[in-house]
């Protein structure tokens, strides 16, 4: 039999029990599957959670997930009821929906965007008595944005007040 180098021996190197490294990888791939199946059950976000308003002549509702992770794909439903007519349709998006976050599409495209107060103004015109404007917003979460940010949004005739849906969303690493 061949002799060991220098500061190894045939006990400690050679026949030495596994059995420790074992564990210890069977640990880290247990927790490896756990964490793949808790986010498989939505656990870490992506679940539509839908929010509603409603007020003297008009209702707003939105839903879109309250919890999100990173490079995340989703989309957020606005749905304007309107039971007089509105003139400006107005949705105003807190900075919560846009920060450490892209804006992929807006379907319909509103008539006219502006900023109030630092908050994402989208008018889409006129809706009529009785009818509904549902505003599809798909977005992508930054894989870098984590944290809890207010989304609330408002519903506006021109520059009346009409419904207002307070959210929170947490972004997970």
């Amino acid at each position: 039999m061949a002799d060991l180098p220098a500061g190894l021996t045939r006990a400690e190197n050679v026949d030495a029990s596994a059995r420790a490294e074992l564990a210890a990888r069977r640990v880290l791939i247990g927790l490896i599957v756990l964490l793949a199946l808790l986010a498989l059950a939505s656990v870490f976000g992506q679940e539509e959670t839908i929010s509603r308003a409603v007020a003297s002549g008009a209702s707003l509702e939105v839903a879109a997930p309250v919890r999100l992770r990173g490079g995340l794909f989703f989309q957020g439903r606005f749905t304007i009821g309107a039971e007089r007519g509105l003139e400006h349709a107005t949705l105003v998006l807190d900075r919560g929906w846009l920060e450490g976050m892209h804006i992929n599409t807006i379907e319909p495209a509103p008539v006219g965007e502006s900023s109030r107060d630092g908050k994402l103004a989208l008018d889409f015109g006129r809706v009529p008595a009785g009818d509904f404007l549902v505003a599809y917003l798909q977005f992508q979460v930054n894989p870098t944005n984590v944290g809890r940010r207010s989304q609330d949004v408002e519903l506006y005739d021109d520059d009346r007040l009409l419904a207002s849906v307070d959210r929170t969303v947490t972004v997970l690493p």
